[in-house]
């Protein structure tokens, strides 16, 4: 299976293309086969999409699995370890950022 994905023009986030239009769950994504090319070029030239780019999948019962592992972290969102996201510096803990 083939998965057509990009970026949203406003916000940056990674969209998937649903076979009617953009959502921001792979579980929505549609099947492109041979025209995700195509469309990626529609869209783009339409403005609804920033660097479309077709990828390989895997349909399970659970909804489409990107094949690559960027694609998969991708899909998971922008904050994939909630352990490594930058936190302010708390004096009273002892964590000084230098």
């Amino acid at each position: 299976m083939k998965l057509l994905t990009g970026n949203d023009l406003p916000t940056g986030d990674v969209i998937w293309w649903t076979g009617e239009s953009w959502s921001r769950h792979v579980e929505d994504a549609a099947d492109v086969t041979d025209q995700g090319e195509s469309i990626a070029r529609a869209e783009e030239g339409a403005r609804r999409v920033n660097a479309a780019y077709v990828i390989d999948a895997t349909a399970t019962p659970e909804g489409p699995r990107p094949a690559h592992i960027k694609d998969r972290v991708r899909a998971l969102g922008p904050t994939v370890r909630p352990d490594l996201t930058l936190k302010p510096a708390d004096p009273a803990a002892g964590n000084w950022v230098i």
